[in-house]
């Protein structure tokens, strides 16, 4: 099992994306993290959007050496047990309420909720984080509202997430407020029913190539 992360920026820091899995078949998850990490993104976030989600989490964490396995879509204080329970070093949530967020705190995990309003960045430095997901990114406003918020919270930096490509991610590395950026590009459905782990690596090694700011 990998070592525990000493903090969310580590994690973000690690790469200049982060895969965001969805499993239906939690058999395909070690091979699949196996071919992410020989392409250079270690850090790999299992959506909690199919019911093999947990499973998958567990056996990453326990069989993939040098990947850092998270979990994503957690909505309650639920899925905050059950997912470290699972292995999950990192937390991921599409939003946030005090509740979840207490539950996130709480669990020894890093966490990585959502803001995606000026009001919400000041809610997660009030309680001490200074990094978030931005969720949906492109609906959201994309760069251009990044770039706002920048000027007056300089200091909070962000993994945006949601539409999000590989000809797409440079504008957003680009930001001196992004640490990195959450894909689903990287595992597209096709390449994971085939087994294509080599199509994977390569997608892989093309996203850890990307420059950010």
């Amino acid at each position: 099992m990998t070592a525990a992360l000493t903090g969310i920026g580590d994690l973000l820091d690690r790469a200049p994306v982060i895969p965001v899995i969805v499993l239906n078949d939690s058999a395909d998850a070690v091979p699949l993290a196996t071919a992410l990490v020989a392409g250079g993104l270690t850090v790999l976030e299992v959506t909690l959007r199919t019911p093999c989600a947990l499973d998958a989490i567990e056996r990453i964490a326990q069989e993939v050496p040098g990947a850092v396995v998270g979990a994503g879509t957690v909505l309650s204080p639920d899925d905050v047990d059950a997912s470290v329970k699972a292995g999950a070093q990192f937390l991921v949530s599409p939003g946030s309420t005090p509740r979840l967020l207490d539950a996130m705190l709480d669990s020894g995990a890093a966490p990585l909720p959502a803001a995606a309003t000026a009001s919400e960045v000041i809610g997660l430095l009030e309680r001490g984080l200074d990094h978030g997901k931005f969720f949906p990114a492109r609906p959201a406003g994309g760069t251009a509202y990044l770039r706002g918020l920048a000027g007056p919270i300089p200091d909070f930096r962000f993994c945006p997430t949601g539409g999000i490509d590989l000809a797409g991610a440079p504008e957003f590395l680009a930001l001196p407020n992004v640490a990195c950026v959450g894909g689903s590009w990287i595992t597209p459905d096709d390449a994971v029913a085939a087994g294509d782990w080599d199509r994977i690596e390569t997608l892989a090694r093309e996203a850890a190539g990307l420059a950010r700011a």
